[in-house]
């Protein structure tokens, strides 16, 4: 398939949807590359290093449309652009098609087949593809440095002969990948870090990062099933305005990243706040596309309240990093074509089944696609009852103590069961055999505390040690594989392919997991 490249007409769109080297990994597919002439030059790629990688340079944007199959953007089409289209294209870019309802009904009177590289579903297999997160970490780690050009101290602090420099003090606002960048950049530079999210869930990561979570003093989960945030309800947005309320004085910089897909971003830093920050004091709003996380944000532009709090409300963070935003973006859509060319023989085939491909089709053969089913994988888990019921603290310990009770007795019962069981055989069996059978409910019991109860997510490091002592076992079972005994000899097989097949397995998931984290 032939892939082309437009160039971006947005103002201040310094990004490209296709590098020199991406393009040699899409050749690897089987796929030839076009770029319109001057596409990649403010992301730092000459039009000599697209032909230099085998990519043909078009003159002109309708050159490129009228010989291409497939058009990548970063960007949604312009109307111009959309006019040239040809019917039965491939069209793979950023259509938000819940605020551009236009949009997709235009895409589909061409019978466009319009993958939206926002819709990707956050699942696992897919993060490769996540162009939503490759942006926002760009986005979190250049508001740190966005916030420090404009702060009048050290981020670190200092001690010295002139006087002491206290650090400062920053307060991150959602911890997604643009909240954790951030909470990452501003550590590095020796800050000290707050965080707050509406999920719970989120609190271990944002600790692990050496910053302090602010808790709040209320049971709601703000979590949805595709990992994102959820609109809180009024009881716990009055109790989160009123934390909010007790940093606004102490804090130097804020940063907010709190966006739900589908909606305008909800107002949490209200002009009352900025009133008690400091003077000199820095608010970095990356939700200022969609109005704003602050009060006084304005889109695109950079504002000095009366007290003397700087505002600043860019919308084009990874724009302004355009060579390694563009890298990122050209490898999740070449990551896209990858599943879109299983065969890797240069055709597009536009599984269905597949969730990936699913959940990002806007329009394909003439019908909107949009919204997507919900993932048969969901990103988090869900409770059974949706209802959400404020408990007090004393209530939560009472519960609390009562389900370590009822953890307790369990395993006394169980304890005693097993020693009751293990007395009785005792009376039967011979010694030797009592020695082995001993171990063996050792590590049955050892076996089921350690690794049952770890999250799923968690496996993965554990590969490693489950292989080892699958390799035992298999060590074990083949010196009772010649037994006389029929019943040994059987049993013995069967563990050697049991654990067989669980050692093979496991290096095959490792394997895939650590590619995940590997140069293409």
């Amino acid at each position: 398939m032939i892939i082309g490249a437009l160039k971006e007409n947005k103002k201040d769109e310094n990004r490209v949807a296709l590098t020199p080297e991406s393009a040699q990994l899409l050749s690897k597919l089987g796929h030839k590359c076009l770029i319109e002439k001057g596409a990649g030059t403010s992301a730092g790629f000459a039009d000599a290093e697209y032909k230099a990688a085998g990519v043909r340079v078009m003159a002109s944007s309708s050159d490129l449309i009228k010989n291409s199959e497939a058009l990548i953007k970063v960007n949604q089409p312009t109307t111009a652009e959309l006019k040239r289209f040809k019917v039965g294209q491939i069209l793979i870019t950023f259509i938000w098609p819940a605020q551009n309802p236009q949009l997709v009904k235009d895409l589909n009177k061409k019978k466009i087949t319009s993958l939206s590289m926002d819709m990707i579903p956050r699942i696992s297999r897919a993060q490769k593809m996540d162009a939503l997160s490759s942006m926002a970490n760009i986005a979190g780690y250049r508001a740190v440095i966005e916030a420090a050009n404009n702060f009048g101290r050290f981020f670190t602090g200092q001690i010295t002969a002139a006087g002491r420099v206290p650090p400062a003090k920053v307060l991150v606002i959602g911890a997604g990948v643009a909240g954790l960048a951030a909470i990452g950049a501003a550590q590095g530079l020796g800050a000290v870090v707050r965080a707050f999210d509406v999920r719970p869930e989120v609190a271990e990561q944002i600790e692990s990062m050496g910053a302090e979570f602010l808790f709040l003093d209320f049971d709601e989960s703000g979590s949805t099933d595709g990992g994102y945030a959820a609109p809180s309800s009024p009881e716990f947005r009055k109790k989160q305005l009123e934390c909010f309320r007790e940093q606004a004085p102490d804090i130097d910089i804020l940063i907010t990243t709190a966006l739900i897909p589908g909606r305008d971003a909800p107002k949490l830093w209200l002009k009352d706040m900025v009133a008690k920050m400091k003077p000199g004091s820095v608010i970095v709003d990356l939700a200022a596309e969609k109005g704003g996380n602050c009060d006084l944000t304005k889109a695109d532009k950079k504002v000095v309240t009366k007290n003397g709090v700087t505002i600043i409300g860019y919308t084009d963070f990874p724009s302004r990093m355009a060579k390694q935003s563009s890298s990122l973006y050209a490898n999740n859509v070449r990551h896209l074509f990858d599943d879109l060319t299983p065969e890797k023989n240069g055709k597009v085939a536009v599984n269905l089944d597949d969730d990936i491909i699913r959940g990002s089709l806007v329009t394909h053969g003439g019908k909107i696609m949009y919204p997507p089913p919900a993932p048969k994988v969901k990103a988090v888990p869900t409770t059974k009852n949706s209802e959400v019921v404020e408990k007090t603290p004393e209530q939560l310990k009472i519960e609390e103590a009562a389900a370590t009770r009822k953890a307790g007795a369990f395993q006394v019962g169980m304890l005693i069961l097993g020693g009751l069981v293990m007395a009785l055989l005792g009376q039967y069996a011979p010694p030797a055999f009592m020695q082995h059978f001993i171990v063996f409910v050792l590590s049955c019991f050892v076996g089921f505390q350690v690794i049952w109860n770890v999250n799923h997510a968690l496996h993965t490091p554990l590969m490693a040690v489950t292989n080892a002592i699958s390799g035992i076992i298999v060590v074990g079972a083949l010196l009772q594989v010649g037994s006389p005994n029929f019943v040994v000899e059987i049993l013995a097989s069967i563990s050697v392919l049991i654990a067989t097949i669980n050692i093979v397995g496991g290096f095959l998931v490792t394997k895939r997991m650590l590619a995940m984290f590997q140069k293409s």
